[in-house]
């Protein structure tokens, strides 16, 4: 089929619940996909910062074939002999005691805000059914009843009330406000380190340190979630590390996965992990046996190909070359490693910009309207990098 017939049979038969660029990816290798018709294009969406190890990485390639040979699912009412050295490698990796392995990083969350509930009657003390939990404005952390609750995005919550409730909002990257709405009745604090949905918001130094600072003062857990900013894509393994703001929960997903399959979990020490007994939470495919051999692969290539370097130095680059573009429609490059965003003035539409980029060969998508983020897997080379930026100029000394 040609890319004109995909679409229709897309449009046809699915739920309009999304709003794609007009292109559909038929083989993908490393940073670079194609179209049916044959084009290449620079991925510098990475499916949301879940392909950081490159699509179709062949050792993760060859750890999902070796266990399609053995066995792919028990579910959780038998072990594996793969579960075990996955979660051990992924406490390894983290720096956590413990591992609870899930599916989608919605899943991921919504297992930290149990856990967080829970932690809250039987360790702070606070009465079943009065636990708070703070969030912030702008936040994305997936689609779930539970999670659109703490959204402040109408997009996501339109008429799906009634809303649970529980959560107190605060404005993102304000410290202060976030310690005047802790109250006894507060378990945890939930923020992504950097907010990439809402544009990739970098918050202030000192931000991160400061609510690490707060929520232990408070007895409150300090959740973050690290679905999309993890797994080395910010230039460390996890953004909390740019100012050692270690977390009592941590969401993970996307890039977990390899870009082959969902996989999430969360991890943290056993004081806060040991809330769970048998029946209290679960999940039939979570730490299966092809996830889990699949997981293993995709934090080995991460460590042993240092990825967390790479996407430190590229970034560095990238934000330097977007800088020195003379584009009078720009207003600010930002991010951190190879999360980046670009943003133009009010107003600007920058869907046109998206479609304007994906006929001179890279594909990106816009945020918010007039913002465009800009994540590459972070495989990509310098030479690879240096092309795609090529692109990009061409682009937006245009629409300059």
């Amino acid at each position: 089929m040609n890319s004109q017939d995909c679409i229709a049979l897309d449009e046809k038969y699915g739920a309009n619940n999304y709003h794609p660029l007009p292109v559909v990816i038929s083989w993908a290798e490393g940073c670079r996909v194609r179209d049916p018709e044959g084009k290449l294009y620079y991925d510098f969406l990475s499916a949301y910062s879940a392909v950081n190890q490159g699509h179709r990485h062949p050792r993760i390639l060859k750890a999902v074939r070796d266990q399609l040979d053995s066995v792919t699912l028990t579910s959780r009412a038998f072990h594996n002999d793969r579960m075990g050295l996955f979660l051990k490698k992924l406490c390894e990796f983290t720096g956590f005691e413990m591992a609870l392995p899930m599916n989608t990083g919605a899943e991921a969350v919504e297992t930290a805000l149990k856990a967080a509930r829970r932690w809250g009657v039987e360790v702070k003390g606070v009465e079943n059914g009065k636990q708070e939990i703070i969030c912030v404005d702008g936040n994305f952390h997936g689609r779930t009843l539970a999670v659109i609750s703490m959204s402040s995005d109408p997009d996501s919550t339109v008429n799906y009330g009634p809303y649970i409730p529980g959560f107190r909002r605060v404005p993102y990257a304000d410290a202060k406000a976030m310690e005047k709405a802790i109250t006894p009745n507060t378990v945890a604090v939930v923020i992504e380190p950097i907010q990439g949905e809402a544009g990739v918001l970098v918050p202030p130094e000192g931000y991160l340190k400061a609510v690490r600072g707060m929520c232990t003062r408070n007895k409150v857990l300090f959740v973050c979630d690290e679905i999309q900013t993890g797994f080395c894509r910010t230039g460390k393994r996890f953004a909390w590390e740019h100012e050692e703001a270690r977390p009592d929960i941590m969401c993970l997903g996307k890039a977990l996965g390899g870009g082959i399959m969902p996989i999430s979990a969360i991890v943290a020490d056993k004081e806060v992990m040991g809330v769970f007994t048998p029946g209290t939470h679960g999940s039939t495919f979570g730490g299966n046996p092809l996830a889990s051999a699949i997981g293993i692969a995709a934090l080995e290539v991460l460590e042993d190909e240092k990825l967390d370097e790479k996407a430190e130095w590229l970034g560095g680059i990238f934000r330097k070359e977007l800088g020195k573009m003379q584009c009078a429609k720009m207003r600010e490059v930002r991010g951190k490693g190879l999360l980046n965003a670009v943003v133009f003035e009010a107003g600007f539409e920058a869907w046109n910009a998206c479609i304007a980029l994906l006929k001179a060969g890279l594909l990106a998508k816009q945020t918010h309207g007039n913002i465009i983020r800009f994540a590459p897997p972070l495989v990509i080379s310098e030479k690879e990098l240096q092309e795609a930026i090529g692109i990009i100029k061409g682009v937006f000394e245009r629409i300059g």
